[in-house]
């Protein structure tokens, strides 16, 4: 499975999605500051991996600190919290998870500092673990849907590079493959951006599955002609 993001020993490691798809390339951010970059430079980009990010960007702020007390690490934690929030102000996934960072440091405020440091690491863990787990849900439900073999049509890209792992839309479309059916990916390129063309055909091509990335325009042609059997 394509590794968006993950916590190291070294920090919080993300696939650089602004090199997709002519370079592979990782990048290990060692501070907060170097997160709240990543987010807001699109290195990371779609609403569940970016809710993931910005947890483990305050995990690592936190983690980083010098505090000695826990009022000085409450501020630490704020302005931690404060960077990474203003780095994606649209991004809903973004300030659910700094909500859910702060109403655990709430919880455990009143444990020793090093405590408070491995739960708040071991939250933004479980953030992303849950939204792996919500994924496969998602395309084993949605798998039962998909045509047994034809085309099916995709829009932008909603797989794992926008999650913690696995996908949302291409989630179904990868269950539905692991379950014996002969998917033929149709992947719109996505204007201006493309990234249908550039990170939703890398991804299935990753993973063996037929794509062929068409013109925005051509979707409508596609369908016409009978070529599409579902759209997700």
């Amino acid at each position: 499975m394509i590794q968006t993001l993950e916590w190291t020993d070294k920090g919080v490691r993300f696939i650089d999605q602004t090199k997709l798809p002519t370079e592979e390339v990782y990048v290990t951010c060692k501070t907060h500051e170097q997160v709240a970059d990543v987010i807001r430079n699109m290195v990371v980009r779609g609403a569940p991996a970016i809710g993931v990010a910005a947890a483990m960007g305050i995990a690592l702020g936190v983690n980083n600190s010098k505090a000695e007390s826990t009022g000085d690490l409450k501020r630490d934690f704020d302005q931690a919290c404060d960077l990474i929030g203003k780095t994606r102000p649209t991004a809903v996934n973004l300030f659910w998870a700094i909500r859910r960072m702060q109403e655990k440091f709430e919880r455990i405020r009143i444990r020793p500092i090093p405590q408070i440091k491995k739960d708040l690491i071991e939250e933004a863990q479980r953030m992303h673990a849950e939204d792996i787990a919500a994924n496969q849900a998602m395309g084993r439900h949605g798998a039962t849907l998909m045509p047994s073999a034809g085309g099916v049509l995709t829009h932008c890209n909603a797989g794992a590079l926008a999650t913690a792992g696995y996908g949302t839309a291409l989630g179904v479309i990868r269950a539905a493959v692991e379950q014996g059916k002969k998917i033929h990916v149709y992947a719109d390129e996505t204007r201006p951006f493309l990234q249908g063309s550039r990170l939703t055909a890398w991804e299935l091509m990753k993973d063996g599955i037929p794509t062929t990335v068409i013109s925005d325009n051509m979707a409508g042609v596609m369908m016409k002609q009978g070529k599409i059997g579902a759209i997700v």
